[in-house]
């Protein structure tokens, strides 16, 4: 399989999640607007933080408003993030792969990715925000259900699944970092009455309350969201889980040693993580967050180099790493 190939393959995967996962991430503003009085104010600003791209929202909106948040991460393509951009990204990625790929799979990126610049071009107003955060997250939910049952169990799924789980997994930790940001007010006694709905809100963004209610039986806590989320093995967009299955499909791979040894390291400092004191102090996990991301940014740099550099730039990058 030639390295450029497998690397549009796994951009490919990594731009549908981060699409279906942008939609979740402002989800969780608006599961909370309908839960909480209209007297409390939440902030669309930490949604652009967030994603660390502040320099460039500030460049082109006057405000951080909950029209501009929308339309900046909905349907702009200045920000390469944006739910609009990934789409393009990814059909661009499949086109470009179409001979290894099903072509029922070609057919639904291309029809949702002109079904969502069709939608943008008419605005995402407040009013129509759900409905089409809805309809991103079930059509990215329709070509993964393709690629299992389409996809052979070749390379070519190998490095769709590493994308797609290293993708999921820091966007997960994404949505928890919302959970950090100024979404409340940081006054204790204004806090404490929507803390429940807050955790909710978390869940339901990830499709897994049911699940939590399920595995947790448990009343709603941040101490036990944060376990499940970032530790529960069996719920798939949990942390773990991504990383468990990532390092499975590195295992059908030659050359997995460095991935899988960033991998293990993720896993360590995922094990490591004091979950009650992240859920108490917003900063502390606001901070993990960062660290996780960083794992991340290095697992993926892993897997390129193994798999995606030309030989010139692993053999610099060899003898850099000796010297």
């Amino acid at each position: 399989m030639l390295s450029r190939v497998a690397e549009n393959v796994y951009w490919l995967a990594r731009y549908l999640e981060r699409a279906e996962d942008t939609a979740r991430l402002l989800s969780v503003n608006s599961h909370l607007l309908l839960d909480l009085p209209r007297t409390t104010e939440l902030g669309w600003s930490e949604i652009i933080a967030i994603t660390g791209n502040d320099e460039l929202f500030d460049e082109h909106y006057p405000t951080r408003d909950e029209a501009s948040v929308l339309t900046f991460m909905c349907g702009d393509r200045r920000y390469p993030g944006s739910i609009l951009s990934s789409l393009s990204a990814a059909r661009e990625n499949l086109r470009t792969t179409r001979d290894v790929i099903p072509r029922e799979i070609w057919e639904e990126v291309n029809q949702m990715y002109l079904n969502v610049k069709e939608q943008v071009g008419s605005g995402i107003t407040p009013r129509r925000r759900d409905a089409f955060l809805g309809r991103v997250i079930r059509s990215c939910q329709t070509v993964n259900g393709l690629i299992e049952s389409t996809l052979s169990y070749t390379q070519v799924r190998s490095f769709l699944m590493l994308g797609r789980q290293l993708e999921r997994a820091d966007m997960t930790t994404r949505v928890l970092d919302v959970r950090s940001a100024n979404l409340l007010p940081r006054t204790p006694e204004d806090l404490k009455p929507f803390e429940t709905l807050q955790w909710m809100s978390v869940l339901k963004s990830l499709s897994g309350y049911q699940m939590y209610r399920q595995h947790v039986r448990l009343r709603i806590r941040g101490p036990d969201v944060l376990q499940f989320l970032l530790q529960d093995r069996l719920f798939p967009r949990s942390v773990a889980c991504a990383l468990e299955r990532l390092a499975n499909a590195l295992l059908t791979l030659p050359r997995h040693e460095a991935a899988l040894n960033e991998v293990e390291t993720c896993r360590q400092d995922l094990a490591k993580a004091e979950i009650a004191v992240l859920a108490a102090e917003p900063d502390r996990l606001h901070a993990f967050v960062d660290e996780i991301q960083v794992d991340f940014d290095e697992l993926h740099e892993a897997i390129r180099q193994t798999y995606f550099a030309q030989p010139e730039e692993s053999a610099q990058t060899q003898s850099q790493s000796q010297s």
